[in-house]
């Protein structure tokens, strides 16, 4: 297995192009999330109130999930892309100008929150979807999702590094600043691509109806219904680690800013090496049991982060929980999008992004408020025994899975037939 193989899809141009502006506008995009923490934590002191402005960044793509998944097959997904690319850029230097004139309140942080939440509604299916049209070989995509999580990862350890500099150096809202800029990289990329073939749009039927449509895929369809639910289940308890992090940095470590910027740079580095190892894969085939074991290290890392008090130790178990969450995550995106039908793929990814926007919101209030009545450490320990719970519950349910999967591999293509040995 060479390291070119690794990195295959980007053989298509179109998806060179994004490679490039992704990596810049995500960079920009970790240094806010971080700056964005640290903020809000400056102005309250307080785990609940990290919760609330996570969840107000959340929970408006939760309530328009389904109609977003729609539209998103309607709409030309590149151009759909440029617009949430412009809003999402208008609301970081909005952010960087309150900032900059000490202008800022916690009603205006989450009122911006909120927007950036509507942004990623459309943002999210959108750009999954819209995959699938940068690279020409389906045998290509599993390859392309991997590699764009290797871009989440890798701007992830590098951006809150960054951050954490640029704050102690000239501010806070400098890195707002930075990121406003960075979305024009990927507006860019987007502009320059060439689409061979046109994009197919849903038709205009009744919006009820085709939510109603995807509803029912997704539930009837017990792979992408467990794996579904499972996502949630992380989201619900694996996602909100990253609320409490400003504690652990202040109050059980004794540090700044920089310590902030070390440990989500060192769950970024996990994450990195979680979308290597995804990417040097040949093959689908066998994700399924990834899954399972992607989970179960994700709770395992927690529970060991929240007993951590010395600061190598949270920075080795931050590795590992960057590296369960994305993995699994990752892997999420990966099946499913393998197994859903063309037509179906933009509401399929819709509930993908609602399962995250479901949960992660109100697990974003309920360890802010967890961590008030009985500490971080604590918080973040019972949720990683949770994680663990459900790897247990989807481990049982994995051979009904791997029954139904294995076919449809067959069908496509995707399995060889050493491959067809195993469960996929």
């Amino acid at each position: 297995m060479t390291v070119s193989h690794a990195w295959r899809a980007l053989r298509h141009r179109n998806f060179q192009l994004y490679f490039f502006g992704q990596s810049i506008s995500l960079i920009g995009t970790w240094m806010t999330r971080l700056a964005t923490s640290w903020l809000v934590y400056r102005l309250t002191g307080s785990a609940l109130m990290l919760g609330v402005v996570s969840f107000s960044g959340q929970i408006a793509a939760f309530v328009v999930g389904p109609f977003a998944g729609v539209w998103v097959e309607r709409l030309d997904r590149r151009a759909l892309l440029v617009w949430t690319q412009a809003a999402a850029a208008a609301q970081s230097l909005a952010m960087a100008a309150l900032t900059l004139t000490r202008a800022i309140t916690l009603p205006e942080i989450l009122a911006l929150a909120a927007l950036q939440g509507l942004v990623n509604a459309f943002d999210m299916p959108a750009r999954q979807s819209f995959i699938v049209q940068m690279v020409d070989d389906r045998h290509d995509l599993s390859n392309a999702i991997a590699v764009n999580s290797s871009i989440v990862n890798g701007t992830r350890l590098v951006g809150p590094a960054i951050a954490g500099m640029v704050i102690a150096a000239f501010g806070i809202g400098w890195c707002f600043l930075v990121d406003g800029v960075s979305y024009f990289a990927v507006i860019a990329s987007l502009w320059m691509m060439r689409l061979n073939q046109p994009e197919r749009t849903a038709g205009g039927g009744r919006m009820l109806a085709q939510i109603r449509e995807g509803w029912d895929y997704v539930r009837t369809f017990r792979p992408v219904r467990t794996i579904l639910l499972l996502f949630s289940l992380q989201s619900l308890m694996g996602w909100p680690y990253g609320v409490l992090l400003p504690v652990f940095a202040a109050r059980v470590l004794r540090g700044d800013a920089h310590t902030l910027g070390w440990l989500s740079a060192a769950a970024g580095f996990g994450a990195l090496l979680s979308a290597i190892a995804l990417a040097l894969r040949r093959s689908v085939v066998g994700l399924t049991r990834t899954l399972r074991t992607s989970t179960a290290l994700l709770g395992v890392g927690l529970v060991l982060f929240g007993f951590s008090r010395i600061l190598w130790l949270s920075l080795a178990t931050m590795v590992i929980v960057g590296f369960g969450l994305m993995q699994s995550a990752a892997v999420c995106n990966t099946i499913i999008q393998s197994l859903v039908p063309d037509d179906m793929r933009a509401r399929a990814m819709s509930y993908y992004t609602m399962a995250f926007f479901a949960a992660a919101p109100f697990g974003s209030l309920l360890v802010g408020a967890l961590s008030e009545r009985i500490g971080a450490p604590l918080t973040c320990a019972a949720t990683g025994c949770v994680c663990v719970a459900g790897s247990l519950w989807y481990a049982y349910e994995l051979p009904r899975i791997a029954a139904i999967v294995a076919p449809i591999y067959r069908e496509q293509g995707l399995s060889t037939a050493a491959d067809l040995k195993i469960v996929p």
